[in-house]
């Protein structure tokens, strides 16, 4: 009887887990249509931050070149928002979607507001904060332990940008 309880809920986690993979398509899929907007003026890079019951608390695009701003990255738009929403800054139940690796700037931040999880599509081998170039939510002065989830929609993330980027060195 005991194996039969361990084989249910083992198999209610894998559902649990493929429903949360299909909610951070859905989520991808939706920053992928945003990032079309943003990508006639800035770098097509949107993030949202959920809450543990699904809801967008935060959204953010680039913002750099429109605002003037270095910080104008679109984790920490997201991030401002959430904490104006929230009245708080600890996220450690939440998780934020982009569609790039957050920078280390960014990854930094997220580390420090205790975000719950972070999910990527793209890899940023240049500036990557969780695995691109290093990991610094598994760096010895993080406080925090995250969960990071790498590669929904990758390819489709992949493509956007690099369009973008082509289309960008044409115009010059």
């Amino acid at each position: 009887m005991k194996k039969v309880c361990h084989k249910m809920n083992h198999n209610k986690i894998i559902q649990n887990k493929k429903i949360a993979q299909l909610d951070y398509i859905k989520w991808m899929k939706f920053i992928l249509r945003r990032s079309d907007e943003v990508g006639k003026v800035e770098l097509p890079i949107t993030a949202v931050i959920i809450d543990e019951n699904g809801r967008c608390i935060g959204r953010g695009s680039n913002k750099r070149e429109t605002n003037n701003d270095p910080l104008g990255h679109a984790e920490l738009i997201a991030l401002r928002q959430a904490s104006w929403i929230t009245n708080d800054w600890r996220f450690n139940k939440c998780s934020i979607i982009v569609n790039l690796e957050p920078c280390t700037m960014c990854a930094a931040a997220l580390v420090q507001a205790r975000m719950g999880k972070v999910i990527y599509g793209a890899e940023d081998l240049k500036r990557g904060g969780f695995g691109g170039t290093i990991d610094l939510s598994d760096h010895k002065s993080a406080h925090h332990k995250m969960f990071i989830i790498r590669g929904i929609l990758e390819q489709d993330c992949k493509n956007k940008i690099t369009t973008w980027f082509k289309k960008l060195r044409n115009q010059k």
